[in-house]
């Protein structure tokens, strides 16, 4: 196997060249921030350059072939050799507010294990808002960050969403009946 050289194309020549290729809308990102924050979630975080086209089906190391993911939106990113599937995934998958993409996906996985989004149904009133944030707060402080990883994972967003519906009402938290 051959050892595969580092990428020697900068982020800023990225930024660069898509800023007057592609348009922002629709992106996680506005381009002034593309140099920082990760093109799908929109977390500031290290980002890696992520082939449109993978190196291994022949794509290129020129800007016009890489976008900077985060470590974990680039182990999602599609690898096919059709580039257009990495705009379409990129607009698909991202939320349009910075740093909540993966709450939302913590959301998503809430709905599967229990058939419903967060905190709806359970019969709470708005004089319970500052009470759940506090409850966020504490609970988030009892789950831990998966090593090497930068931000939670929506399992664990989805369980903490659980505990404190369930410390909200006194009741326990009813998984989904399986279809």
């Amino acid at each position: 196997m051959t050892e595969r050289k580092p990428i020697k194309t900068s982020q800023e020549d990225i930024v660069s060249y898509w800023e007057t290729h592609e348009d922002e809308s629709g992106l996680a990102i506005d381009w002034s921030d593309a140099h920082k924050r990760c093109w799908r979630c929109g977390y500031q975080s290290r980002l890696q350059r992520c082939h449109i086209v993978p190196h291994s089906r022949g794509g290129s190391e020129t800007p016009s072939n890489l976008v900077l993911l985060c470590r974990r939106c680039h182990r999602e990113a599609p690898n096919v050799t059709d580039p257009r599937f990495m705009w379409i995934w990129l607009r698909a998958t991202c939320v349009p507010f910075y740093d909540s993409y993966w709450s939302i996906r913590g959301s998503f996985e809430f709905e599967q294990m229990f058939g419903r989004q967060p905190f709806t149904g359970i019969g709470l009133d708005e004089s319970q808002a500052e009470q759940a944030k506090k409850l966020l707060w504490e609970e988030m402080q009892n789950a831990t960050i998966h090593f090497g990883e930068g931000q939670m994972n929506p399992g664990t967003i989805a369980c903490i969403f659980a505990k404190v519906e369930e410390r909200l009402t006194g009741k326990p938290a009813k998984l989904k009946c399986p279809a």
